[in-house]
């Protein structure tokens, strides 16, 4: 039984969105069918509309969404008509070795980076034709259908537009200082860009009990949002990085123990390995268009005793994971609705991503009637 879907759909790069009606399938077997209730517009379906990264066409951007189960297909276990969701773009399999050693970002016993589901095929169809659906999920649509393992349910209690943000800015930038730099309470803590996922970042640290939190960016509208997040210090980025080295030097001495770039650009990758103290971590969250490099100097890295840290997802495990982001919501920890400041409709996504290119939001988020 199919039904249909309003969607959004990337046609080609630098073109608006096209507002479609699409043809979306019935889940099947290991499958769930969602109807979406929010979908937030992360700065990676910017890289993919403006052409960053090869994204192949036609295809429905977005994978930052919530909503409730509609339909299951046969087999699922997880979850049932009625939840409440949030849909993570990882969808591991649950089999092989990265997920059971608790590295389910890292599996690709499936098809996400093919932008289809685990059997090789998409739900959306348009005039006949097959629609690519953005790592397996494509959130710029009123309906989607998923892996199931796609799919963690969460408290009701909720908010649709916080609960969609936990798919994976929150995931991404809270996680990179549970799971990949691991801080413990008392360690000093630079965030270097101030969107949705450097703001995360800086909520994680101040719920790690990091101290102090400085904030780095170019804006100084986002500096005083991650004072209201947890930054202690907040240090106003520009064309001298040495400055900024000296305004972080300035606060801890000897340089921060943990340094996260949440920006994707070469400059603030270089300047997140400048700013780290002896024996200090640079993890790299941002992400970058495809073929960036930045310099570093091996002699000087290895003297330090530092470490450059790639991370993918806030190196989540979805089933886990989310669920403690919510419950660290509700307690109070992770004041997620700070970083939504436009809510918006299914149309206004392209003048959102426009916003983004020009730095001027923290999160954008589509409230599906």
């Amino acid at each position: 039984m199919t039904s249909t879907t309003r969607a959004l759909v990337y046609l080609a790069p630098d073109q608006p969105l096209a507002d479609r009606t699409l043809t979306l399938g019935a889940p099947r077997p290991g499958e769930v069918q969602v109807r979406l209730r929010a979908s937030g517009v992360c700065h990676s379906d910017l890289h993919s509309r403006d052409g960053d990264w090869g994204t192949p066409t036609p295809i429905v951007l977005g994978h930052e969404g919530a909503g409730v189960v509609e339909r299951v297909g046969e087999g699922v276990r997880d979850v049932v008509p009625g939840d409440h969701v949030v849909l993570a773009w990882a969808a591991p399999c649950r089999r092989c070795r990265h997920c059971v050693t608790g590295k389910a970002w890292a599996c690709h016993n499936n098809r996400t980076e093919d932008n289809l589901l685990p059997d090789g095929t998409t739900r959306l169809a348009m005039d006949g034709e097959p629609v690519l659906q953005h790592i397996g999920l494509g959130t710029f649509s009123e309906r989607a259908v998923v892996a199931e393992s796609a799919v963690i349910a969460i408290p009701k209690e909720i908010p649709w537009d916080v609960a969609s943000l936990l798919g994976c800015g929150v995931a991404t930038g809270v996680g990179a200082v549970f799971n990949s730099a691991q801080v413990r309470p008392g360690e000093a803590v630079a965030v270097l860009g101030c969107g949705g996922v450097g703001l995360s970042a800086v909520m994680g640290a101040r719920a790690a009990g990091a101290h102090p939190v400085i904030a780095i960016d170019l804006s100084p509208e986002k500096l005083k949002l991650a004072e209201k997040v947890g930054a202690t210090h907040t240090v106003l980025g520009g064309d001298d990085p040495a400055a900024v080295v000296a305004a972080v030097r300035d606060i801890v001495g000897d340089g921060v123990d943990h340094a996260f770039e949440c920006a994707g650009h070469p400059a603030t990758m270089q300047l997140s390995t400048a700013v780290l103290g002896v024996g200090g971590t640079a993890v790299l969250v941002g992400m970058p268009p495809s073929g960036t490099k930045f310099a570093l100097d091996p002699l000087a890295l290895s003297m330090s005793g530092q470490r450059v840290v790639g991370c993918t997802y806030g190196a989540s495990v979805p089933a886990v994971d989310f669920p403690r982001l919510a419950r660290l919501y509700l307690a109070g920890f992770l004041p997620v609705d700070e970083l939504i400041s436009h809510r918006i409709g299914l149309g206004e996504v392209d003048q959102a991503l426009d916003a983004l290119r020009r730095r001027e939001r923290a999160r954008s988020v589509v409230m599906f009637d």
